[in-house]
């Protein structure tokens, strides 16, 4: 994905329709595969972050922005996003979702209990919340993403062990699709967690976001923050699951459906490096980034 480069005059330009003026210097932010981040610093000390949306479309973004508002608006910490003048979310410039956010100044989340604890609070919280009526129930990275994958081994008579454990492991989702759901994120990493210096969270990118199992997105957290050097983290587990049921309870069939969670959590990120770094831009470094995934299969984890 080719970074969209931006000048101070361009941004400027953009925040302006918003209603910020005096913009003095334009920085480029690190994390996100699929957008273009940049911090801006105006001379009233106001930051705001101005995201080019690079492989999404408008009607997709305006729905994203919309379920963001609804989150944050029920009290779910992630940043709103800022409306122009013209009251809508987005304008499109070069043919490209352009968006406005406030920036959150603080770090990417450890791993400590006290972190872990409270980032399994606000799941839960979140897990509780009334999904919008117009919430979808595909989770872009499991069923719809494997299936894509099969097409494309069927059309190039090209399937590799990856393929096959994807392939055998997809009626998994069928057998859990009686458990809970509700809003989950999909996607709770590192680098979509936000820590400020007084302690408080925030969580960014729901472009994941759906109606989907609840305990598969706990699973998918500790795909995220419980793994060090390959090896699942017993207590980074329990900081996660004793901050989330200090909110929410899990049932007995969630309990015992954590292995199978986990592993779904697991392969549907190793689906999307496959996707995105074997298929979609082949030859960089990141070609074999699945591989990290598919190596956890099979590890004693802690539930």
């Amino acid at each position: 994905m080719a970074y969209t480069e931006v000048s101070l005059e361009e941004a400027s330009e953009v925040i302006g329709l918003a209603g910020f003026k005096e913009l003095i210097s334009i920085e480029k932010l690190d994390g996100g595969w699929a957008n273009s981040n940049y911090k801006l610093s105006l001379s009233d000390g106001t930051k705001l972050v101005l995201k080019i949306w690079n492989e999404q479309h408008e009607d997709r973004v305006e729905y994203l922005l919309g379920i963001t508002t609804y989150l944050s608006e029920l009290g779910i910490p992630t940043p709103k996003p800022i409306s122009f003048n013209n009251n809508e979310y987005l304008i499109m410039k070069n043919n490209l979702p352009w968006t406005i956010l406030p920036f959150i100044d603080g770090e990417w989340l450890g791993n400590d209990y006290q972190s872990l604890f409270t980032l399994g609070q606000i799941q839960a919280n979140m897990h509780l919340a009334v999904p919008p009526k117009n919430l979808e129930s595909d989770f872009s990275m499991g069923i719809k993403l494997f299936d894509k994958l099969f097409k494309i081994a069927d059309e190039r008579n090209c399937w590799d062990d990856f393929l096959l454990t994807l392939k055998s492991s997809r009626s998994i989702y069928e057998k859990l699709d009686k458990l809970p759901k509700g809003i989950i994120h999909g996607d709770l990493f590192p680098d979509n967690v936000i820590r400020q210096n007084d302690g408080e969270l925030f969580l960014l990118d729901f472009e994941e976001v759906c109606n989907d199992i609840l305990a598969f997105d706990l699973a998918m957290t500790f795909v995220g923050f419980g793994w060090e050097e390959g090896e699942p983290i017993n207590d980074r587990w329990v900081a996660i699951l004793e901050g989330y049921q200090s909110v929410r309870k899990l049932t007995k069939e969630e309990l015992d459906a954590l292995p199978d969670l986990h592993k779904l959590a697991t392969l549907s990120i190793a689906a999307w490096r496959y996707w995105q770094f074997k298929i979609n831009l082949p030859g960089t470094k990141h070609e074999n980034r699945y591989l990290e995934m598919t190596d956890r299969l099979g590890k004693k984890l802690p539930f």
